[in-house]
């Protein structure tokens, strides 16, 4: 079974930086198919643009833009890359890394898919450090990736603790249904609980209001529209759901430290 060494992934690599136990890639996939391997470091997989299915013993992932992965170091999988562009950004982490901040690997084992809005925030963020490249980006890169694996780690204790059905079918209904306009009677009825209670303890398991929420899938689902060059902003806004564009752009920077023009501009460099 191909090991591959750090920095290495199979495809036209367009960058790769390397930081004291941190090397991130920006790699276009170009093999049809990839056969079982895998990596010697824990590494993220998050999809920019395209489509990708990855398998390994135990799941079969069906990647879209805008997909989250982790892998754990020594992870056997393989891939299928259906035709079209596809292009992904991978964050790999050297175990002297995690030595380094005295992290443990162990409570992180395994590939698992990240669908956290919050997480998939920080990779953006993360992508984007990795385009300014400059003498703070080490420090920033770390930064963002120990918010990260802090952030995992409270959402892996909050899906551990006795999560109501009600809370598991919003979540599924929203996920399917982010875009459209929802209200708080339709929801409670669609749960069989009420609205009073809804309202009150959703934050208990979403750590936000049921608003905010939803504006976050919203956001997170224009990330990854925007490599797409031919869907304009306010074509991207009325896909997500928002009413309008200044709507879209008002919601769109308070998940993100940058407008989506500007966004859009890092998606396009060396694609």
């Amino acid at each position: 079974m191909k090991h591959l060494q750090t920095g290495s992934f199979y495809g036209q690599t367009n960058q790769t930086i390397c930081l004291k136990g941190i090397t991130l890639t920006d790699t276009e996939y170009t093999h049809d198919k990839v056969d079982w391997h895998y990596h010697e470091n824990a590494y993220f997989t998050f999809i920019l643009a395209g489509h990708v299915i990855e398998g390994n013993k135990k799941e079969i992932y069906n990647c879209s833009a805008g997909s989250l992965l982790f892998h754990n170091w020594q992870d056997p999988h393989y891939n299928i890359k259906p035709k079209g562009f596809t292009r992904g950004f991978h964050i790999e982490l050297q175990k002297n890394w995690f030595d380094g901040f005295n992290l443990s690997q162990d409570k992180i084992q395994g590939s698992f898919t990240i669908n956290d809005p919050d997480v998939k925030f920080l990779l953006y963020r993360l992508f984007k450090e990795s385009k300014i490249d400059d003498e703070v980006t080490a420090l920033s890169v770390e930064a963002l990736l120990l918010q990260t694996l802090v952030k995992m780690q409270t959402g892996k204790l909050s899906s551990s603790q006795q999560v109501p059905l009600w809370a598991k079918k919003i979540k599924e209904i929203l996920a399917d249904e982010f875009a459209q306009k929802h209200t708080l009677d339709d929801l409670s009825a669609q749960l069989q609980i009420h609205p009073v209670h809804l309202s009150r303890d959703f934050s208990k398991y979403f750590n936000c209001n049921l608003g905010e929420y939803i504006r976050k899938l919203k956001v997170e689902r224009s990330f990854s529209l925007l490599h797409n060059h031919h869907l304009s902003l306010t074509d991207i806004a009325f896909q997500c759901g928002f009413a309008d564009q200044s709507h879209f752009l008002r919601s769109f920077k308070q998940f993100s430290d940058a407008n989506p023009s500007a966004y859009r501009k890092l998606l396009m460099r060396a694609c």
